[in-house]
């Protein structure tokens, strides 16, 4: 089985964040490990607060995975500060050629803050240019680059600009935030190559943890691929299983706000 790691917070929800990230990685058959850097209060209505791990335990939790099983491929979820960016980008230092998955979180679907602002420039400066493929959404995009972004051709464009500026080899910009009949994403990867990935807009308000769910997705498809020249089919492969994750989950009603997807759909046709 294939080991894959995902540093992030946890979910008591289980919709979000570590606990979403195990489900998505175990459903397309990998062996999933993690790294805890927050304990959240949460639910499918809201956040209500943040405990952050300190950063030697952060540190100690990567440091004795790594050692011990080397993952094919690496994702990061919310991180929170600036030292535990630091402490993370310190550590894979010393593993270049493990591929990395950057979801730059910073805002939970509720609205609620997951990121203090000198853990930004970080993410700019260090993570990100470490990354094999970033994958913010439209006010992640935003933030990154200091801009609104109020279209599709824009949202193109800014996926072309994280790309050149902040130097990961893809980026892939998320478009689930723009209304409309269909969702488009865009990835800009290599020196001028892109790809583009749509799906018909699913009605419903379960959405909960939908970036953790395709940034795990990506990770796994990608350490199943072994392979960066696979890196377009890997991530068309995690894109359409979100789409139909979303789609499971429309059907379901777990909790009074925004429900989870359904991460076990795959399994359980």
């Amino acid at each position: 089985m294939i080991p894959i790691l995902t540093i992030a917070g946890s979910d008591p929800s289980g919709g979000a964040g570590i606990q979403a990230d195990i489900k998505a990685m175990t459903c397309l058959g990998c062996y999933a490990m993690s790294v805890i850097t927050a304990v959240t209060v949460q639910n499918t209505v809201g956040v209500s607060g943040v405990h952050i791990v300190p950063t030697d335990v952060v540190e100690a939790q990567l440091r004795a995975v790594v050692e011990d099983i080397r993952p094919r491929a690496i994702k990061t979820g919310m991180l929170a500060t600036a030292e535990i960016v630091d402490t993370i980008c310190d550590v894979l230092a010393d593993y270049p050629d493990i591929p990395l998955v950057v979801d730059p979180v910073m805002v939970s679907t509720s609205g609620h803050k997951l990121i203090s602002d000198d853990a930004i420039d970080l993410y700019r400066t260090r993570l990100i240019p470490r990354a094999t493929i970033v994958t913010p959404n439209i006010p992640e995009a935003e933030v990154l680059l200091n801009r609104k972004i109020n279209s599709t051709d824009e949202m193109h464009q800014a996926a072309h600009n994280i790309r050149q500026m902040m130097k990961p080899y893809a980026a892939y910009v998320k478009g689930g935030h723009f209304e409309g009949d269909e969702k488009v994403d865009y990835m800009a990867y290599g020196d001028t190559q892109e790809l583009r990935l749509t799906s018909p807009t699913i009605a419903t308000r379960n959405t909960h943890g939908t970036g953790c769910t395709l940034s795990a997705a990506m990770v796994a498809e990608i350490a199943k691929a072994d392979n960066l020249a696979a890196l377009p089919q890997a991530v068309a492969a995690a894109h359409e299983y979100l789409v139909r994750a979303i789609a499971a989950g429309a059907k379901q009603d777990i909790g009074h706000g925004h429900g989870p997807v359904m991460h076990n759909w795959i399994i359980s046709q």
